[in-house]
């Protein structure tokens, strides 16, 4: 029998359809339409839980760069330096700060870290990483750090090879500028060379005496050391292709992921469940988007690819309300009203049923699922949101039954709210008319 829209009403009994579907699987992907929305965080972070506490599930990987993210790993953990989640949630300094400095992802972390000292084994933990690549010097620095105390030997000559990036300071951007004219400029095979030293050592530095943190303090590092060599080449690619880059971005997400699974299944002697967080245009399938048909794959199709049934696939929509977005890169955030969705799109169908908050199961072809088959327009906005060009700037096409196995709709949503607010929160934007798009 067809399986109708399932309404949301806040118990527990929201998800049961859900993680029937998850079954045995070990990749579950949890999206946004938005980088602010109150609703998608908490919404996501109710599913985490219960997939933590009863399934099993014992890692969070977040679109977020991967040494702000271990900070908290460590503070979730019982380790580090910090002395309370608003604390170990300080590293994210960087534009958006909002997007993990929320009250949301405070919430879900003060959570996790009372999990872990409930829980009897260490295997039991759950831990907090971010599998993006924007943090290059942040990377080197911890690269550095975690040689200074293993092997101040290695450390000198990490510190040689990075000092190929001192001539362009903290700007990320000139050196992707000037190297991708300029290839005699490029700190590309330095990078390489470092990860590689590192590797030929990874027995021994994870045989050292650290309180049994050893493996994980160098995988740690191994992982940084990984994301330099991306991040040279994204900023490198930038200026050459939108398309380039943007696979290698997703491309390093993938892989990040499956490390982060190779590295927990060794630590807990089982195969490794772990939650995803980040954007629908990451974590929805891109082979049938709009995006597809312009070359570009996503972290949803290569997680997919290469391991099929065992991932699920889990959108999230809204037809309006509020949301957290700068109107430019590097501006304050704001507290924008968000336009009812386009006629024609995903999102007005979804608004046209008439339920306010709902879940829909898109695998049961006989029913919901055919509603979505078609291609329609399907909006993304992220950390910046325009509505004075929202068609051109915040829409594109694709086929949402395909692109992910189940969907959470709000049908009005709200901002969330930052740690960090500025003077003027929460002030409402006056009507966008800046032309132009993300």
């Amino acid at each position: 029998l067809p399986m109708p829209p399932l309404p949301l009403t806040g118990a527990r009994s929201d998800h049961d359809r859900l993680v029937e579907m998850i079954g045995d699987r070990s990749i579950v992907l949890l999206g946004e339409a938005s980088h602010g929305t109150h609703e998608f965080y908490a919404e996501r972070a109710r599913i985490t839980r219960r997939l933590v506490e009863e399934h099993g599930f014992t890692a969070v990987a977040v679109e977020a760069d991967w040494p702000d993210a271990y900070r908290v790993n460590r503070w979730v953990r019982g380790h580090g330096d910090d002395r309370s989640a608003d604390e170990a949630l300080l590293g994210f300094r960087r534009f958006p700060t909002w997007m993990w400095r929320n009250t949301d992802v405070l919430s879900l972390v003060r959570w996790m870290r009372a999990h872990n000292e409930r829980v009897d084994v260490e295997e039991r933990e759950v831990g907090f990483y971010g599998i993006d690549l924007y943090s290059l010097h942040t990377s080197i620095a911890a690269v550095l750090g975690y040689l200074d105390e293993v092997d101040p030997e290695a450390a000198r000559r990490a510190r040689y090879r990075y000092a190929c990036f001192e001539h362009f300071g903290e700007d990320v951007q000139a050196y992707g500028h000037a190297a991708s004219f300029d290839l005699s400029q490029a700190c590309e095979d330095a990078v390489v060379r470092q990860l590689v030293e590192m590797q030929a050592r990874a027995a021994d530095y994870s045989a050292l005496p650290d309180e049994g943190r050893a493996a994980d303090e160098y995988f740690h590092a191994e992982q940084n050391a990984r994301l330099v060599i991306n991040a040279e080449r994204y900023y490198r690619t930038m200026f050459r292709s939108n398309v380039g880059s943007w696979n290698l971005r997703d491309s390093h997400m993938a892989d990040t992921l499956d490390a982060l699974r190779t590295h927990l299944s060794a630590r807990q002697g089982r195969p490794a469940k772990v939650v995803v967080w980040a954007h629908n245009s990451h974590l929805g399938d891109a082979r049938f988007t709009e995006m597809g048909r312009r070359g570009e794959h996503n972290v949803g199709q290569l997680v997919r690819q290469r391991h099929g049934d065992d991932a699920l696939l889990v959108g999230f929509t809204t037809h309006t309300g509020t949301v957290t977005a700068a109107s430019d890169w590097d501006e304050p955030p704001e507290q924008k009203h968000v336009l009812p969705s386009l006629a024609g799109s995903h999102e007005r169908v979804l608004h046209e049923l008439g339920i306010p908050r709902l879940f829909v199961d898109l695998r049961d072809d006989a029913g919901m699922a055919d509603l979505f088959a078609e291609e329609r327009l399907e909006r993304a906005i992220g950390v910046i949101y325009r509505p004075g060009t929202e068609r051109l700037s915040h829409y594109f096409g694709a086929i949402l039954s395909d692109q992910f196995d189940a969907l959470f709709h709000f049908d009005e949503t709200r901002a969330v709210q930052p740690l960090d607010p500025p003077r003027h929160w929460p002030s409402m934007e006056v009507p966008e008319t800046f032309p132009g798009g993300i």
